[in-house]
């Protein structure tokens, strides 16, 4: 069955929707992030992971200054079309700018919070000195 008239809802969240970023090969959440319409018609027009960042007030490619970009392989929505999960395909040794794989790379544990990563680059080779 194809549904062609579906409409993802960006009024619930002051015109974001959540943006859930898998990696295409092994399902691993890389990173989370909010589209608004226009970055996710750039999105879809590109192929490149496009969001919106809610402290610069503005659109950014994953990938738009480090190179490592985010290609889109699958696009899903949930029951309420107000979030999206977006399968990709990492371009690059990681995404988060704190030098790992995915942005997820601590994990909780009896009350404290284990980094349980190892860094795939080095942040300050790439966005310079923090």
């Amino acid at each position: 069955m194809t549904e062609t008239t579906l409409t993802l809802d960006f009024s619930k969240f002051d015109g974001l929707l959540p943006a859930v970023v898998t990696d295409a090969t092994t399902g691993r959440v890389l990173m989370v992030g909010f589209m608004n319409e226009v970055a996710w018609q750039r999105t879809l027009e590109t192929g490149n992971v496009t969001f919106y960042s809610r402290s610069r007030n503005k659109l950014w490619m994953k990938g738009e200054s480090s190179g490592h970009v985010l290609k889109v392989r699958e696009i899903r929505t949930d029951c309420d079309l107000d979030t999206v999960v977006i399968s990709a395909e990492n371009l690059g040794p990681g995404v988060c700018h704190d030098g790992y794989e995915s942005c997820f790379y601590r994990r909780y544990d009896n009350g404290e919070w284990t980094i349980t990563d190892t860094k795939t680059y080095d942040p300050n080779a790439v966005y310079g000195t923090k």
